[in-house]
């Protein structure tokens, strides 16, 4: 093929448009599949957040979302026979050292932590990225904390909580999300 201007502008524009459909085909083959793995992700992490807690409901088919002080995180209320024995609150904060993180909190009806899950973050490996296993460590645990009652910040800023070493600003982005969750849980047990 001669190298003019029309030729180019063929040759660019199949290959443009071969490339959009290989694109549009592999996403229409994996939408379906990462839709069910993010709710499988997110069941297992609602039974996870909520240990030891009885409940025979779907969570995830009554998922409410709360808005606090203009934040907006999604409960999932855990019932046995109609009665709320618990909340699993996915919450989040945008502030973490490398942007946002994504948690899921699980709470008894009194506000009691029972137990936390990441489902999403970008801190930096080794440091930020202990989050998952830093606060449910006995020494720095916040499991069995009351929501309502405990200083849910970093002993640096005058909380309870030690922080991540060397990742305050991600443990700081934890606790925030933290609070929203606790303060969305009340709202919403007060509700029932």
């Amino acid at each position: 093929m001669k190298s003019t201007l029309v030729n180019m502008v063929l040759s660019l524009g199949v290959i443009t448009v071969v490339a959009a459909s290989a694109l549009a085909g592999v996403y229409t083959l994996t939408k379906e599949p990462i839709a069910q793995a993010k709710a499988q992700k997110q069941q297992d992490a609602i039974g996870e957040v909520l240990p030891g807690i009885e409940f025979n409901n779907n969570p995830a088919a009554e998922a409410t979302e709360v808005e606090i002080n203009g934040e907006t995180v999604t409960v999932f209320p855990a019932r046995k026979d109609g009665e709320l024995v618990g909340t699993a609150v996915e919450s989040h904060d945008n502030n973490g050292f490398s942007g946002l993180i994504t948690v899921m909190y699980g709470f008894d009806p009194a506000g009691v932590i029972t137990g936390y899950a990441v489902m999403q973050h970008a801190e930096t490996p080794g440091l930020g990225s202990k989050m998952g296993e830093w606060f449910c460590d006995p020494a720095h645990s916040i499991i069995g904390l009351d929501s309502n009652t405990s200083n849910l910040t970093v002993s640096k800023d005058g909380g309870d909580i030690d922080a991540i070493t060397a990742a305050t600003i991600s443990s700081r982005a934890f606790l925030r999300s933290l609070t929203l969750a606790g303060q969305a849980s009340q709202q919403f047990a007060t509700q029932q």
